[in-house]
């Protein structure tokens, strides 16, 4: 919040020195999301088909949206008040409600899906917002999100009522008014636009929120890789191709954790304006990263299913587009972090985008193996770069000053001007 203003009911404590940890009521609202990734995965399984994974894409969108949208809610407010723990589990019922019908959104359920994803974003935001008193500025913000969640949800649930992809007439607009909004900064007549550092968030917290989101993903990838491999038999085949996928999966747990994850936490606490790299860097390119996450899940499922038959079409994309997307999402949100690219990653995404024709040519399982060695190795290359130097902390990244620091100096610089 304000400088020097006495902290609002229902928000979290702010200030140096105070820890902002991860609470269980947002643990526990989590656990809905492992089951809309789970069914995600599940969907894609289902219908393996180009047009089948644009459904399942579109959907990975929403339930992103609604669980980035709450996380950024439960930065400002305390879980530990019962009013706001009262609307995370509202939230959290609305969310079990949207993953339950993902699977059949573009058919019979499509009427609950809209409904139950319309309530979760106004309701949340509408809250919220009665949560505070009218000289709160951050009912300000809560009151635009309400218009815009508002709008949207009118072409959610017009959308609802037309048959199967035809949906898709309206429900393609409301994503994208949903997800230019941020950008928009929630523009509203006569009140013009929100700017990113009326947010304050509390970068710590955040950046440990999407991380707990990462795991959620990977740990998916376990559970339905797990399940396959024992529905199959763990014959010395089957057993031998859970390795693999399980490796794949490390490499990508380290690629993500081993260099970003404490220096990330730091940029984000101690930057000038975390609320605009909350925007960019986590409410924006994380989804890219989870997508990918998800196709592995799928390309180790397939693995297991066939080990010895080659993968073609939407397949073989799992296989090797699963890396691919969470390698450049990955790349793209460490440019926006520290202003600084990382080549190995895109070389090693250009070298399984490359393997494509070779690919079609030999076994899921050998295929498999080159992709699961190439993260690898990818990981133990980055072992021999220092944390701060694989973050981009090198020569044209950029310079991270301390909040307190800068308000300090903004302060001077008024007194020196005669400025109030």
């Amino acid at each position: 919040m304000i400088a020097g203003r006495p902290l609002a009911r229902h928000l979290r404590p702010r200030g140096e020195g105070v820890e902002q940890p991860i609470t269980t009521v947002e643990l526990f609202f989590d656990l809905v999301y492992v089951f809309a990734i789970t069914q995600l995965s599940h969907m894609i399984l289902g219908d393996l088909t180009v047009a089948g994974v644009g459904r399942a894409a579109f959907l990975l969108l929403i339930v992103w949206w609604a669980w980035i949208y709450t996380t950024w809610m439960a930065n400002w407010f305390d879980p530990a008040s019962p009013a706001v723990r009262a609307v995370l589990t509202g939230v959290m019922l609305a969310s079990l409600l949207l993953a339950a019908a993902l699977p059949d959104a573009f058919g019979a359920h499509g009427v609950l899906f809209a409904i139950s994803y319309v309530v979760l974003q106004v309701g949340r935001n509408a809250a919220a917002a009665s949560l505070l008193s009218r000289d709160e500025p951050l009912r300000d913000v809560f009151e635009r999100l309400v218009g815009w969640s508002a709008a949207s949800g009118v072409l959610w649930l017009a959308g609802a009522a037309l048959p199967g992809d035809r949906r898709l007439l309206l429900w393609i607009p409301a994503v994208v008014l949903d997800l230019c909004a941020p950008v928009a900064g929630y523009w509203l007549p006569r009140r013009g636009r929100a700017v990113t550092t009326d947010y304050d968030i509390e970068g710590g917290h955040f950046t440990d929120r999407c991380q707990g989101f990462i795991i959620i993903a990977l740990g998916e990838s376990i559970v339905v890789t797990g399940a396959t491999a024992a529905d199959a038999g763990l014959s010395s085949t089957v057993v031998l191709c859970l390795c693999v996928a399980f490796l794949e999966t490390a490499a990508l747990w380290w690629l993500y954790f081993g260099a970003v994850a404490e220096r990330s936490r730091q940029i984000m606490s101690s930057c000038e304006d975390p609320g605009r790299l909350a925007r960019d860097a986590y409410t924006y390119l994380h989804a890219p990263i989870v997508a990918g996450i998800i196709a592995v899940a799928v390309g180790d499922d397939l693995l297991i299913g066939e080990p010895g038959r080659a993968l073609h079409g939407v397949g073989l994309a799992m296989v090797l587009g699963g890396p691919v997307l969470y390698l450049a999402g990955e790349s793209l949100f460490r440019l926006r972090l520290t202003g600084a690219a990382n080549v190995e990653r895109l070389v090693v995404a250009a070298i399984l985008v490359l393997l494509a024709p070779l690919g079609a040519q030999i076994s899921a399982l050998a295929l498999s193996v080159t992709v699961a060695a190439l993260l690898s190795a990818l990981a133990l290359w980055e072992l021999r770069t220092p944390a701060h130097d694989a973050l981009g902390s090198r020569r044209g990244a950029p310079t991270v000053a301390p909040r307190a620091l800068m308000r300090e100096l903004r302060h001077l610089q008024q007194q020196q001007e005669g400025t109030p």
